[in-house]
């Protein structure tokens, strides 16, 4: 009796486990499989705009110097920037003999290069550049004595507050500099200029000792410059960049079309001939 009961009991089972094996099918689909995506890289393009610290702050420290630089640059591809500075300066300087003061303003315009290669989501820049200079000013002779080797007599001040107004200047600048992104798209950064007078307009009785935007020009045609910014960067839009790969297949894509089209005109010219 308790072995037909047993085999009662282990029939009903192996029913049961088969039934629930067919009434509850496991789908193939059921079980989710993650695909590996690849975020694509974006740079942020857009417009640039910033002051040099270096020029104010020192107009607080100097009391002869007043000045002001704005700074801007565009991003154009990823690599090159079309840049712009311009602003204003004020500067009298006491020489041995002389004191002047020099007035006006100033822009320059150019390009920049940026060599540095940035991981994702950076947008730093170590760049060399070019720039193309001008200036408007004046010139004030506030006072000058006379030289003289000997000094038997006191030398006499002569203050003839001459005005020379009508000044310019033209000039070129190799640059180069960082900017590094400090926060989101607030950047710091230097540049260094190395400076080439092409042309000025200067008093007949006179010389630009010092030129708004060029700096002082004592050593010729030659000056040196430095400024120490802060910007912000207002983004417009952001490019794909393309990976390596895609790069090259787009190469052999362009080589592809350039064969066949040079194929097609090879045959025409050999239809013609015949």
């Amino acid at each position: 009796m308790s072995n037909s009961i047993t085999r009662i009991l282990m029939s009903l089972f192996a029913v049961s486990l088969a039934w629930g094996q067919t009434a509850t099918p496991v789908a193939k689909d059921s079980i989710p499989v993650t695909k590996d995506t690849v975020v694509p890289k974006k740079d942020k393009y857009g417009l640039r705009v910033g002051v040099d610290l270096f020029k104010l702050s020192r107009s607080f420290y100097d009391s002869n110097y007043r000045g002001l630089e704005l700074t801007g640059d565009f991003r154009l591809t990823r690599k090159h920037y079309l840049a712009v500075e311009l602003g204003n300066e004020k500067k009298t300087v006491q020489e041995d003999h002389f004191n002047f003061t020099t007035n006006g303003s100033f822009i320059r315009v150019g390009f920049d290069y940026n060599s540095y290669e940035n991981w994702t989501g950076m947008n730093n820049q170590v760049y060399t550049g070019l720039r193309y200079g001008f200036s408007t000013f004046s010139q004030r002779l506030n006072s000058y004595s006379i030289y003289s080797p000997y000094n038997i007599f006191p030398i006499p001040l002569i203050t003839p507050n001459t005005e020379f107004s009508g000044l310019t200047a033209h000039w070129a600048e190799v640059v180069a500099g960082v900017k590094a992104e400090i926060f989101t798209n607030f950047f710091m950064g230097f540049s260094f200029r190395l400076n080439y007078l092409i042309s000025e307009k200067k008093p007949e009785t006179f010389a630009n000792l010092y030129i708004p935007g060029f700096n002082r020009t004592y050593e010729g045609r030659f000056g040196v410059g430095f400024n120490y910014t802060i910007s912000y960067l207002v983004p417009l839009f952001k490019v794909t960049v393309k990976d390596a790969a895609t790069l090259e297949k787009e190469r052999k894509a362009k080589e592809a079309a350039k064969a066949k089209k040079m194929e097609a005109k090879l045959a025409r010219e050999a239809k013609k001939k015949r």
